[in-house]
């Protein structure tokens, strides 16, 4: 079986992929021209596209930035692979923006930037045959530079006692990333196509998660809090992903607050 190609392989579950599959992924971070250069060659029997900017402020302030890489780099790569390939989106909850449970059939509602850019990335693997869009909530575990994502974040900035501020009325389906990572590669694995919801048992407030993994950290709970309304982009507020199909790959993943480690 040829290895399975990975773009966005610094992000948090891009991370988490190659970390978990060595043997499977080929990783890349970005789909630059080097790694397109790979379709060439004998094409890859599945492409996981993980990678996006996710910083909303940044895309807010860069719209067409963020257009140009959020959408405009999976255009270029739908329009360069092969149609042997199969193409695995995975996508994100800022798709929607109301408070609200959302499954596959709900219609996008996003309220960023970064969230549109999104709908339209997926609206484009869509249109191609055979195609898996996997909208996932938050993950968590570690990055590659040991200072983004939620998890490394909380803890880099307890360990040197920087100002943290946490959003009290968001609340979002977090999973550990390598959970998340085990169920990206069976629905890869899988026939499904379409669009995939990946659900948690349970929805987590932002305060809960930061207490819940502080104390995982052996840190202390020292934090300032702000309201969505108080901030100056759009800030999700409560967001939990459900799903409507019934099969083995559909059921949710236990929440972070319900486990102690991805273990």
């Amino acid at each position: 079986m040829r290895p399975i190609l990975l773009f966005g392989a610094t992000s948090i579950l891009g991370h988490s992929l190659a970390r978990q599959f060595p043997e499977r992924f080929e990783p890349y971070g970005t789909p630059g021209d080097g790694a397109l250069s790979l379709f060439e060659q004998p094409a890859p029997d599945i492409l996981i596209y993980g990678h996006a900017v996710c910083d909303v402020p940044k895309c807010e302030n860069s719209p067409e930035w963020a257009q140009r890489i959020n959408v405009g780099h999976v255009g270029r790569v739908l329009a360069a692979l092969s149609a042997q390939t199969r193409m695995v989106y995975v996508s994100s909850d800022h798709v929607f923006g109301g408070d609200g449970i959302y499954d596959e059939e709900a219609e996008p509602c996003p309220i960023s930037v970064y969230g549109r850019t999104r709908v339209d990335a997926e609206r484009l693997v869509l249109q191609r045959s055979g195609s898996l869009v996997i909208r996932a909530g938050l993950p968590i575990g570690p990055s590659v530079n040991g200072r983004t994502g939620h998890w490394d974040w909380l803890r880099y900035r307890s360990q040197r006692n920087f100002p943290i501020t946490i959003v009290s009325d968001e609340y979002r389906s977090a999973v550990w990333a390598d959970h998340l990572a085990c169920r990206v590669v069976q629905l890869a694995d899988s026939s499904a196509v379409g669009i995939r919801h990946v659900a948690a048992t349970r929805v987590a407030s932002r305060i809960e998660l930061a207490n819940h993994l502080l104390a995982l950290l052996d840190r202390p709970t020292a934090y300032l809090t702000e309201t969505r309304r108080q901030r100056s982009t759009p800030h999700l507020g409560h967001v939990e992903l459900a799903t409507v199909y019934k099969d083995a790959l559909s059921s949710p993943l236990i929440s972070v607050l319900e486990c102690s480690s991805s273990v």
